[in-house]
């Protein structure tokens, strides 16, 4: 597994509720990232049970019908993940979590758990990234408009007396 090619990958990827704003006037449009997450709370979620499980797995001892269901429980996360990544993501994940075949042993599921939580540990990484990288973009945005649109309190003028006084 190259982990600067996953980590390269998911620094690029956005969220993307909130589509069709229009960009400030007079600023052009960035084209959106081909790798995008359409359900950001579903994907936290699956990872979160990953996680668990993996950990689950590193305390106990398996029996074959205890692999043949985290085999199960695996294969139907990658598939819930898939439904929430963009293709390129989806073709990336796939390479990196191939569906197991027969009983796996322990040791297998294991690699293959910690394998999927340390990808998704990446993405998210690369989502905050994005999302830091966002913020401060918006905030010199916002700047900068306050900075033109606002007239400093040395050009205000000072208050007129009434027609009574």
């Amino acid at each position: 597994m190259d982990e600067r090619t996953g980590q390269e990958a998911a620094m690029q990827a956005e969220i993307v509720e909130g589509q069709g704003q229009q960009p400030p006037q007079g600023q052009r449009q960035e084209p959106m990232p081909q790798e995008a997450i359409t359900h950001p709370a579903k994907l936290l979620r699956i990872a979160s049970m990953v996680r668990e499980l993996l950990d689950e797995t590193r305390q106990a001892s398996l029996d074959e019908p205890g692999r043949i269901r985290l085999r199960q429980i695996y294969e139907r996360s990658v598939g819930e993940l898939e439904e929430v990544l963009s293709p390129d993501l989806k073709e990336e994940l796939a390479s990196l979590a191939p569906p197991m075949q027969g009983v796996p042993s322990e040791s297998e599921i294991r690699v293959a758990q910690a394998q999927l939580v340390g990808w998704l540990e990446g993405l998210f990484h690369g989502i905050q990234a994005a999302l830091f990288a966002q913020q401060a973009a918006a905030r010199a945005q916002f700047e900068e408009l306050r900075r033109r649109g606002l007239p400093s309190a040395q050009q205000q003028e000072a208050p007129k007396p009434g027609q009574y006084l």
